[in-house]
Parts: C-alpha cells; sequence; structure tokens
C-alpha cells in the first residue's frame, strides 16, 4: 500500500458534483474578478468565524503583511513571534520593514505566553501568534498581555479553520486574523487564496482599498496597493467547502484521535491537547529523536511524510541579516530537528488509517 501525507484529491471527490457545478456556474457567469461569489464567501466565511468582517486575498502571505501595512506597523517597530513558525508568519512581518523579535514555543507549538511579556520594548508595536498545527495558541493570556501593553494582535489561522479557544474560533480575538486557502489547509481552495477576519470596519474598508491597486473606485487610487483579490472561481469553490466544513472538520478531528488512541511506541511522541481547546489537526505532528531513521521505516512500507518544519525562521539563509546563530532558540532548534506529520487527510479510509499506525507501532530501532 501506497500512502501519501497528504490527498487533495480525496476532498475534490468527496463533493466532485457540486465542486464541478459550482465551476460551470462561475465560468459562464462572465464575472470573474471581485464579483457575488467573493462577496458571499466574505458573509459566509465571517459568519463561520464569528467575526464582522471578511475581505477575500490571494494568499496567506498577503492577509499577513496587509495586515501589518494597515496597522502602521513598519520601519523601527518590533513584532512578537514564535521562534518555530512558518517563514510566512515572519515575511509578514519583515515586507513592512518590521523587525520580529522571536519567543520560544511552549509544549502545544504555539508560542509560549509566559514567556512573551519578558521580550516586551518600547520599540515592541504588536503581537503574531501562530496557531500552528491546527490548536489555538493561549489565546486568554496573550489577550490579557496585548491590552495591558497596549499591543496591536494579529493571528495567523493559516492551519487552524475551525479551531477553537474556550468556544471562541482563531481568527476573532486579534485586531486581524489571517488566513490562508492553499488547497492542503482544512478549508482549501483549488490553487492560491487567502484573507482577513476583523471586527474593525476601517481594518475592513483600507483591506478592500489596498487589495485593489489602493483604489476604492477604478482609476482613482488613494494609496499605492497592491493586486491581491481572491478570484471569483476559487471563492465559489471555498463556498462549496465551507458548506461543509463541519463535517470536514468532525472527519479529522475522529482520524486524529484514532491516532491518540492507537499508537503505540516509546520511540516518539504525540501531539499534546491545550486545555480549554481544540485540535482540528491541519497536521498530526509526532517527535522524535530517531527521526531519520523513523522516516526510511516508514518509506520502506510506502508511507510519506512530511518535516513540518525542518529550518526555524532565524536559522533561514534569508534571515542571516538579523544575525542570529545556532543555539539562539534551542526549543525552536530542537523542534525542527525532531517533528514529522504522518499522513492526515479528509477521505483518508480506516484501512489506510490501520496501515499508519500498524507501520509507527512496529517501528524499532
Amino acid at each position: 500500500m501506497k500512502i501519501m501525507p497528504n490527498r487533495m484529491d480525496r476532498g475534490f471527490y468527496q463533493y466532485q458534483e457540486e465542486f464541478e457545478k459550482k465551476a460551470l456556474e462561475v465560468l459562464r457567469s462572465g464575472w470573474y474578478v471581485l464579483g457575488n461569489e467573493v462577496k458571499q464567501f466574505e458573509e459566509e466565511f465571517a459568519a463561520y468565524v464569528g467575526s464582522k468582517y471578511c475581505v477575500g486575498l490571494a494568499s496567506g502571505l498577503d492577509a499577513l503583511w496587509l495586515a501589518f501595512r494597515i496597522l502602521g506597523v513598519g520601519e523601527g517597530d518590533e513584532v512578537l513571534v514564535q521562534s518555530n513558525t512558518y517563514i510566512a508568519s515572519v515575511m509578514g512581518i519583515t515586507i513592512n520593514g518590521a523587525t520580529p523579535v522571536f519567543v520560544e514555543p511552549d509544549a502545544f507549538y504555539g508560542i509560549d505566553a509566559s514567556a512573551i511579556e519578558d521580550k516586551i520594548t518600547d520599540k515592541t508595536k504588536a503581537i503574531l501568534v501562530v496557531h500552528l498545527y491546527g490548536q489555538a495558541c493561549e489565546m486568554d493570556t496573550i489577550c490579557a498581555i496585548a491590552k495591558k501593553n497596549n499591543l496591536y494582535l494579529v493571528e495567523d489561522c493559516a492551519q487552524s479553520h475551525g479551531a477553537c479557544y474556550n468556544g471562541q474560533m482563531t481568527g476573532t480575538f486579534g485586531d486581524v486574523g489571517c488566513f490562508s486557502f492553499y488547497p492542503s489547509k482544512n478549508l482549501g481552495a483549488f490553487g492560491d487564496g487567502g484573507a482577513i477576519t476583523t471586527d474593525n470596519a476601517e481594518v475592513a474598508e483600507k483591506m478592500r482599498i489596498y487589495r485593489n491597486y489602493g483604489s476604492e473606485k477604478r482609476y482613482y487610487n488613494m494609496v499605492v496597493g497592491t493586486n491581491s483579490r481572491l478570484d471569483e472561481l476559487q471563492a465559489g469553490l471555498l463556498r462549496v467547502r465551507l458548506s461543509h466544513m463541519q463535517e470536514l472538520t468532525e472527519e479529522k478531528i475522529r482520524i486524529g484521535e484514532r491516532y491518540d488512541r492507537e499508537l503505540k511506541n516509546d520511540a516518539f511522541a504525540l501531539p499534546k491537547r491545550r486545555e480549554h481547546a481544540n485540535h482540528v489537526f491541519h497536521q498530526y505532528v509526532i517527535r522524535t529523536k530517531q527521526r531519520d531513521e523513523l522516516i526510511r521505516h516508514l518509506d520502506e512500507k510506502g508511507i510519506g511524510t512530511i518535516i513540518h518544519y525542518p529550518i526555524p525562521p532565524h536559522l533561514a539563509q534569508a534571515y542571516e541579516y538579523l544575525g542570529f546563530k545556532k543555539g539562539d532558540y534551542p526549543v525552536a532548534e530542537q523542534f525542527a530537528d525532531e517533528v514529522l506529520s504522518i499522513p492526515m487527510y479528509n477521505g483518508m479510509t480506516e484501512e489506510e488509517q490501520t496501515y499508519v499506525i500498524e507501520a509507527l507501532n512496529a517501528f524499532r530501532l
């Protein structure tokens, strides 16, 4: 048996008829940019998340850098962000000329809330939390810190569609929630796509202007904006998937809970659950000091895996200019050396799950 770490085609076949009907509907409409599908998706996604506004964009990275741009975060400002995130989180900060200040992660792979205040300086302007792998950060503590220190709070929700903390969805705690709809996400499009959520009408309006060349009215440009518009076709297809989001989320939770129950091997550690938070399993991430050996073992059995992520941002070549070296953030570096994402996707059969579980339990050095 051959099992890929992710199977995006399965998600298509689950609702093939609906996707194909919607695609033809959009193609036949004759309107392909900023039309009714985008408007409807924005309203439906805002209602799903629990925010007042949603603005569709071209990608999750655009959501991040535009969020900081609109909040006025730039040259001379510092933004606190966890040290174990995907590099796009950090790019959202540095594209604007601001400086990332790294905070080590906690045992749940989110920013360590207890370490945040020690990093705050008079240059700190915002906190960026990343709800990594599908589980929310410790949002009650983080919100209190942001409020106490008069800091903007931005959420990177690229991996946390449907994830909650104390029953409240990610993307609604901060000033701006930033989402990616890359095909592998829990709410994935069939190409690139992104969005922001906010309760601030001014932020939402500015985002609409920035995404469309800085123009509120065609050919009348208020600011130097960008071209970051969610496509009509992608918005329409996302509307189909969003209508099934509850069942899709429940399916991944069931797979994750089965892994929790049946994976039994001291050679690796299972992901921990944060109190007051659910886990929507964008990824199911285990940790092992024998990662290379485990990858080889699974490869021999036809089971694919992915490392999310092998190089922490502070050691990336792109950020050499920040002056960090190996050992500066040991927790993030340890995670980078040990984490391994095992197969997890909608449409994964019970037989495939069993095969993965048996192969992992059989691993021995």
